[in-house]
This record gives C-alpha cells, structure tokens and sequence, in this order.
C-alpha cells in the first residue's frame, strides 16, 4: 500500500459539531480515525494531505452506546477522535473536503 493511501486510511473524517468548530478558533481539528491509529501515525498523515504542521495530537475513545430498537437491545460501534492542534499561522478548512 502506497503512503497516499496509508494516510487516507488513517484520517476517516472530519467532526463536525459546535464544539469542534469552536475548537476551530483555537487553531485545532478533530478527526475520527481508526480504532488502531496511534499519534504518530495521525499527525504524519494530516502533514501530508492537508500540507501543515502539526504541534500535538490528542486522542480520545468514545465508547458506542447500547441502544434498544424494536426492543432487541444492540451496540454502537466505539470510535476514536483525534484532536489535532496546528502550528501558528496553519489551519485546514474541513468544509472543502480533500
């Protein structure tokens, strides 16, 4: 697998909330990733697609809830986030897409 596409698989999509855009403002982009994912592996895949310069990265793992429908109980897939902080003067628009 090339590097290219390596990177693609490492960065799912972009969140999209209120918190996420406030977060925005401060220089910072959350991204759902892989469960698998490590740091490193983020911060270097969202240097190479988005062309910036990544000064942290932060994770956090939602666990799925258990939701009932039709009253068969199920599960939510659990999902990892990783809040990615920017250097001074980089930013990426999320809304444009890649």
């Amino acid at each position: 697998m090339s590097a290219a596409a390596r990177h693609y698989d490492t960065i799912l999509s972009p969140v999209i909330t209120e918190k996420s855009t406030l977060l925005s403002e401060e220089s910072k982009v959350v991204f759902f990733v892989p469960l698998s994912a490590n740091k490193k592996e983020i911060a270097e895949a969202v240097e190479e697609l988005f062309k910036v310069k990544v000064t942290a990265v932060n994770t956090i793992k939602v666990h799925g809830k258990t939701k009932r429908f039709r009253g068969i109980a199920g599960r939510r897939n659990d999902q990892k986030k990783a809040v990615v902080t920017l250097a001074e003067g980089h930013s990426i628009d999320v809304t444009t897409g890649l």
